[in-house]
């Protein structure tokens, strides 16, 4: 999960993993939960709030906790006794959850939270589009079959930018939209219905009060077969769509982000997809890759897998100081890890370790990213 902070202190969450362990203060591993609120503020009525949520598709270690932390319903019926966080606006693609199946079943918090999309969509098409905070949604693609024709004024197109958050443009930031795909006719339906669904996003982000300061890109648990996609899709003509200065590797550092090749038949005799590596290799001067995952270690199930931690080294020159792990990160340092983006660039922002402990990676004018697996 990472919290993105604006220049104009807006927040927007990207994914969610709140065990219910983590809430049990003998356990040992972060207090996410408490980590979070303390990083966002209250309106006028005493909420705490998040002004956007994206979900980048709905396998439980993205979508764990929201019914025990987050308000769903009506904004009128929030509970100040429970003192849930409201999400002002949700990020949701519609093509996910379609693609959900029998297979590939929805966890109960990916579920309430389609439950709440579809809540929102209804109330944007009973009020003409005039809906208030905590009843808004932005869907992340069009549906299948012209099926958010009539409510476009909510949808992003895939390869389109988008910079209002909670319906506020402040030029703070822009958004271009990557994934997901439609299924080609030579795709297999099965993968779709899984990880290479995810959402895509390349940001842009103001800082400092300069334009442009921090490019994050962000692509859930996408795979191989989506970034050889994106490759072919815009490596001739949009190559500046996927350049970042910070990565989020997709699915926590999946081998299988990198290669067609299965490590448990060939070994080091695998191969790296040259599509899908080029399209997850557009640094930035100084950029940094972080993996959300548990430590990276020889001989350990994929993801995350040491194989890709070294191929992210070699895409960042061999510099190993600018790959992160964050659960590496926060058992090492005991802080955590947040980048600051200024007018003079991007720093690595150092926390107090006595307040911040089990944070793991954040980015903005203040922020924070809860370790992925905590």
């Amino acid at each position: 999960m990472a919290l993105v902070c604006l220049d104009n202190r807006q927040t927007i969450l990207l994914d969610l993993n709140i065990r219910e362990a983590a809430d049990d203060d003998g356990a040992d591993m972060p207090d996410v939960a408490s980590q979070l609120r303390e990083r966002l503020e209250r309106d006028e009525y005493g909420r705490m709030y998040l002004d956007a949520f994206l979900l980048s598709h709905p396998d439980q270690d993205h979508v764990n906790g929201l019914r025990n932390h987050f308000h769903l319903g009506p904004p009128d019926e929030w509970s100040r006794k429970e003192d849930k966080i409201l999400i002002r606006e949700i990020w949701s693609s519609p093509v996910v959850f379609r693609r959900a199946s029998a297979i590939n079943p929805l966890c109960e918090d990916a579920r309430a939270w389609a439950t709440e999309a579809r809540r929102r969509v209804k109330r944007f098409r009973e009020s003409g589009g005039s809906t208030t905070e905590g009843d808004r949604i932005l869907l992340m693609g069009e549906d299948t079959d012209g099926k958010t024709d009539d409510i476009l004024d909510i949808v992003v197109k895939v390869d389109d930018v988008f910079s209002m958050c909670n319906r506020i443009h402040e030029e703070v930031f822009e958004a271009r939209l990557l994934c997901p795909l439609p299924v080609a006719d030579d795709d297999d339906e099965e993968t779709f219905t899984k990880n290479d669904s995810s959402v895509v996003v390349r940001f842009s982000l103001k800082g400092g009060g300069t334009a442009d300061q921090c490019r994050f890109l962000t692509g859930g648990d996408a795979g191989v077969a989506i970034w050889k996609r994106l490759w072919r899709r815009h490596g001739d003509t949009n190559t500046d769509w996927l350049t970042y200065n910070i990565l989020q590797t997709p699915h926590h550092c999946s081998w299988r982000s990198l290669s067609f090749d299965r490590w448990s038949d060939l070994g080091e005799q695998v191969k790296v997809d040259p599509d899908a590596r080029q399209a997850l290799s557009q640094t930035k001067k100084g950029a940094v890759i972080v993996a959300s995952s548990k430590p990276i270690k020889k001989g350990d199930d994929n993801p995350p897998h040491e194989r890709a931690k070294r191929e992210y080294i070699d895409i960042l020159g061999g510099d190993h100081d600018r790959f992160y792990c964050t659960d590496e990160h926060w058992n090492e340092n005991n802080q955590a890890l947040e980048f600051e983006i200024k007018a003079s660039g991007i720093t690595r922002k150092i926390v107090d370790a006595a307040t911040s402990a089990g944070l793991a990676l954040g980015i903005g004018a203040t922020a924070a990213q809860p370790r992925q697996h905590g």
